[in-house]
């Protein structure tokens, strides 16, 4: 009985039912499957669009219908869509970018969310609107179809649409594509469009001194900025509104419609672009003269530099503005731009530590061209302040450039700054000069120094000081006004020379160092005497 049981037991942990398995065996969830994409691109409305123009440019009317939401087979849906794209490729707007290209579409009519509209043309009977359809069908995924309503008005538009004149006497030799554009366009644009510049610019020439007599042209321009400077960025606006009043009011195809308002938009960009480096150059040139009449050159070049980055950041703008406008995403851009510009500034790391002390002299007015300073061990003048560097003339009429880094970050001692002048001298009396003579001598000084304009009354003062080693010591201490260090040493040199006078009034005089030796005792002297004598008798 127990060998059967344990033989049950056996077979019972052998059969490995699913609740004895360790979980870590069980299989993961299946992920949901992606939902497949649309092989002809009718995910979007703007996909729609575009594929259905792609292929009806490549003459494949067998797949146009796929994107009509028709009854109609064969031959009449071919038919219909040929139909819609001789429409749509001679009246819809040329600008394309501001269809949705996202599964739900604009959803701007709440009311109807799976119908947007790709654009509206003109007939005979009203406006059309060219409206795509969601359309969800029995086990496929919802795609965007063009709207049986549009269709059902498309035949009518078609019989109001005309060949243009330029396309009934377009001679063949003309009629070849060049990446989709026939060739009298690119004939155009590279022949017809810098004559038409150049005619531009020959009557700007003419008509330039007409109108600066006439209407004061001059006032109406900014100070600076020449007129035949502006008149290149005049001429490429003008071109770009005939080139877009031209294909406003053209028959020409969709692509080439595209083309010539590609073309405008940055002629457009471009002037814009010129413009407003006209504008920068001419703010520059004001603030320097504004700036060189105040004193203030050495904020020239600041103001160049300013110049420079705001040229850039207009180029900037311009580029971005460009990508925005053709389809593309800006963002990017910007965030290269600021990886590479933080790569640049760990490269240039000292750069810009001297760039940012040279701002800081300039704003703070720390030292400015032609302050005598102390920099250091240095003395010398400054001869010019530029963003890296800080050029001064020494002593020795040699130029000392240092970093503004470095400037920044010590100690400076601008001596050409001082309102006054620090005079202080120790008048050395002789040892034998008399109390009377001591007190004449402080006396005579004290009325020097209060009579003369130069001296600061308050600071200036004569006092007997010390008994020097030699000397008996008079301080004399003022501060001077004066408009240099030359104009100092000139008044110094006078209050000097006055000193003596005084002295030599008193009846004393200036003591000059001496030292007296005095001898105890004879007898060294004469032992070292008395062999010499003898030998001079001798001889």
């Amino acid at each position: 009985m127990k060998k059967k049981l344990a033989i049950a037991m056996m077979l019972l942990f052998a059969s490995s039912p699913s609740w004895a398995q360790p979980a870590a065996t069980m299989p993961a969830a299946a992920a949901e499957p992606e939902v497949p994409r649309d092989p002809l691109g009718r995910d979007t409305p703007r996909g729609a669009l575009l594929g259905f123009m792609r292929v009806s440019r490549e003459g494949n009317f067998e797949a146009a219908p796929e994107y009509l939401n028709t009854t109609l087979q064969g031959l009449p849906a071919q038919e219909l869509a040929r139909q819609l794209y001789v429409v749509l490729d001679k009246r819809l707007p040329a600008r394309l970018d501001e269809l949705s290209d996202r599964p739900e579409g604009r959803l701007s009519n709440p009311l109807r969310p799976d119908e947007d509209v790709v654009a509206t043309i003109t007939t005979s009977t009203g406006n059309l609107n060219i409206v795509i359809e969601r359309v969800q069908r029995a086990g496929e995924t919802a795609i965007w179809l063009f709207s049986s309503r549009t269709l059902d008005a498309i035949p009518q538009a078609y019989g109001e649409v005309n060949l243009s004149s330029l396309d009934r006497h377009l001679p063949a030799v003309l009629a070849p594509r060049i990446g989709g554009i026939r060739l009298f366009h690119w004939i155009a644009l590279l022949l017809i469009f810098p004559l038409v510049y150049s005619g531009l610019g020959a009557l700007a020439r003419l008509s330039i001194p007409v109108a600066r007599q006439v209407v004061g042209l001059r006032r109406l321009v900014p100070t600076g900025v020449s007129p035949r400077r502006l008149s290149g960025a005049i001429r490429f606006i003008v071109i770009a509104l005939v080139v877009r009043w031209l294909v406003a009011t053209s028959d020409l195809p969709l692509l080439e419609r595209q083309f010539w308002m590609a073309i405008a938009v940055l002629f457009t960009i471009g002037a814009a672009t010129w413009l407003l480096l006209h504008v920068n150059a001419s703010v520059e040139r004001y603030l320097r003269n504004r700036l060189q009449w105040s004193g203030r050159s050495d904020v020239a070049s600041l103001v160049r530099v300013s110049r420079w980055f705001a040229d850039a950041l207009v180029l900037l703008v311009a580029v971005l503005v460009v990508i925005r406008r053709f389809g593309g995403d800006p963002t990017a851009a910007l965030a290269g731009l600021g990886i590479g510009g933080i790569a640049v500034a760990l490269a240039a790391q000292k750069t810009l530590e001297n760039v940012i002390g040279g701002l800081s002299l300039i704003f703070d007015r720390a030292v400015c061209v032609g302050d005598f300073l102390k920099v250091g061990e240095a003395l010398g003048t400054v001869d010019s302040i530029g963003l890296r560097s800080t050029r001064i003339r020494t002593l020795d009429r040699t130029i000392l450039t240092v970093p503004n880094g470095q400037i920044a970050n010590i100690s400076i001692e601008t001596i050409s700054s001082r309102d006054k002048y620090w005079l202080r001298h120790f008048l050395g009396l002789r040892c034998e000069t008399t109390p009377r003579q001591l007190r004449a001598v402080v006396a005579g000084i004290t009325r020097q120094l209060s009579a003369h304009p130069a001296v600061d009354r308050e600071s200036a003062r004569a006092r007997f000081l010390r008994f020097g080693p030699s000397s008996l010591d008079v301080e004399v201490v003022a501060y001077l006004t004066a408009r240099d260090w030359s104009h100092f040493l000139e008044i110094q040199e006078g209050l000097l020379i006055g000193m003596m006078e005084i002295v030599e009034q008193a009846g004393t005089a200036i003591a000059i160092p001496s030292q007296t030796l005095h001898l105890a005792d004879a007898s060294p002297l004469e032992a070292v005497l008395q062999p010499t004598a003898r030998r001079a008798k001798e001889g």
